[in-house]
């Protein structure tokens, strides 16, 4: 079925670069959409998606809902699985953005672990796209992410080590943190939190996030010294 094949596009393309690591280098790299009919074409599939589904939506409704020829969306997006990545990769690029101007609010390394762990999980969840497939398709999207050989959860906490080093750079964490370990650790603390149902913490209280990051998350950034295993230096 289409959706099966698209979600299993969106995290696992066949090229060597995930989706999710495609939105990441967007992000870092401030990568600016320039193309007006591309951009209007993305921007009616995300409208369409969010009101009617992947599965119930076809290039026709977004040629329709975009004002241009099915031509033309064919012309840049060869398959409707080509177009959902793109969607759902630009998507993500606005979560890389949003996640980095947050964390630049916060006054010390503490503050920034707990904002971004409650800003991370607020932006995936509240979503629209996103949100709508975790809940709507879970059986569908979940394993999509977090399945894939951990590709997924690799460029992620590529990314949260990276936020650490800069951290020990200027000397806020301990020079010795094990950043990849520790990024291994918050990412899948996350994850976890969006992959599986929690009865015992409220996902839409944020002050109850916090709690949860500081109590949790902030003591790892004193977890210093290699351990057995440690992904240092990969």
């Amino acid at each position: 079925m289409i959706v099966e094949s698209a979600l299993s596009v969106l995290m696992t393309p066949s090229d060597s670069e995930s989706l999710l690591e495609r939105a990441y280098l967007d992000a870092v790299e401030r990568v600016e959409e320039m193309d007006e009919p591309r951009t209007r074409i993305l921007d009616a599939a995300y409208e369409q998606f969010c009101r009617m589904g992947i599965r119930r939506s076809t290039m026709e409704d977004v040629a329709r809902r975009a004002k241009v020829s099915r031509i033309t969306v064919y012309r840049r997006f060869a398959t409707k699985d080509v177009l959902v990545e793109h969607v759902v990769r630009r998507e993500f690029r606005r979560y890389f953005d949003q996640f980095l101007g947050e964390i630049e609010q916060a006054g010390t390394a503490a503050d920034r672990v707990v904002l971004g762990f409650v800003s991370s999980l607020r932006a995936i969840r509240s979503n629209p796209l996103i949100g709508g497939l975790i809940a709507a398709e879970p059986d569908l999207l979940v394993p999509s992410m977090f399945s894939d050989g951990g590709r997924t959860l690799a460029t992620v906490r590529h990314f949260v080590a990276g936020q650490l080093r800069r951290e020990q750079r200027a000397g806020h964490v301990p020079a010795d943190l094990d950043t990849d370990l520790v990024a291994e650790m918050m990412v899948r603390v996350s994850a976890s939190f969006l992959a599986i149902p929690s009865q015992v913490v409220d996902l839409d209280d944020d002050a109850r996030l916090a709690d949860v990051a500081r109590r949790f998350l902030v003591p790892m950034l004193h977890a210093t010294g290699p351990g057995p295993g440690s992904a240092a230096g990969q």
